[in-house]
């Protein structure tokens, strides 16, 4: 089955605010916070199981300390934030003027 666009914007958006944070790193809360700040309804599960999905991947290393999770985008996952290589299942960011 194919991701959603929802999903695959949802993946995008965690991985272009981790690309632009400080040491590439964010926790689940913040990003809840900056997924739904960009117009991306996301449960707490759905940000979980982003995460999830980005960390199988190999685009973040996630670390889950049961009351929180923490993400930092590896160097492939910056590369796919900023548009220089594409990834099924992450929407390809636009490109910028």
């Amino acid at each position: 089955m194919a991701d959603s666009t929802e999903t695959e914007h949802r993946r995008l958006s965690i991985l272009k605010h981790l690309e632009r944070s400080s040491e590439f790193t964010s926790n689940a809360s913040i990003l809840i916070d900056v997924v739904r700040g960009v117009g991306i309804a996301s449960s707490d599960a759905q940000i979980r199981g982003a995460l999830a999905w980005l960390d199988e991947q190999e685009l973040i290393e996630m670390t889950d300390h049961g009351h929180v999770v923490i993400a930092t985008a590896t160097v492939r996952g910056a590369e796919v934030a900023r548009g220089l290589v594409q990834h099924p299942g992450v929407k390809r960011p636009t490109a910028r003027r």
